[in-house]
């Protein structure tokens, strides 16, 4: 199974978007929560996601739902994007921001690349780490196996190659409150210019 566009005939109308991507153990989510604790008029769109909950993970990080109520959403063009990831499926609601809010995407960069295509104007940011092994040592530390963690360092070598195709901006997270800060900037300067 591969991701789709929504099934749904009606146009989107997007409002400032911003997809933030990045290999698994980049710390995206962190660097998400602390833009959104951070900073007014974002709204964060909360992925539907298959896989159980990590140990220690927020129960609102997504929406954690059964595989048959996931594909039942896609056959209602509940869905603006999803993907078949790793051993789980992942998708991103249609988003019903409030008016003016910039809308925040934390997804994979197969997703982001859909949003590109559906919405040009769309900032599309990647979250890495700064080496190979930093990541290799955040994944082991948020309790992946060592057949997750080598499945994630493979997979992170093509989400690179494809964030680089699609010329995404790219934030190294080795400092978190530079790293949200410079988030905030790009947020700001769009805000400006839309």
């Amino acid at each position: 199974m591969s991701s789709v566009a929504p099934s749904s005939d009606q146009p989107v109308d997007f409002p400032v978007t911003f997809v933030i991507s990045g290999p698994g153990g980049v710390g995206k989510g962190t660097v998400v929560e602390r833009l959104l604790e951070t900073t007014d008029g974002l709204w964060l769109s909360r992925s539907w996601t298959t896989r159980d909950p990590r140990p220690g993970e927020a129960p609102d990080a997504y929406n954690f739902v059964t595989r048959d109520e996931f594909l039942a959403h896609v056959e209602n063009g509940g869905f603006l994007e999803w993907v078949e990831f790793l051993d789980y499926l992942q998708g991103t609601p249609m988003p019903t921001p409030p008016e003016g809010d910039v809308v925040i995407l934390e997804i994979d960069i197969q997703g982001a690349a859909q949003i590109e295509a559906m919405n040009p104007a769309a900032h599309l940011v990647f979250i890495d780490t700064p080496s190979i092994e930093e990541q290799e040592r955040r994944l082991r530390g948020r309790g992946d196996t060592d057949e997750r963690v080598a499945m994630r360092l493979d997979k992170a070598i093509l989400e690179r190659s494809a964030a680089a195709e699609l010329g995404c901006v790219v934030l190294v997270n080795d400092d978190l409150d530079t790293t949200v800060g410079e988030l905030r900037d790009l947020i700001d300067a769009a805000r400006v210019t839309s």
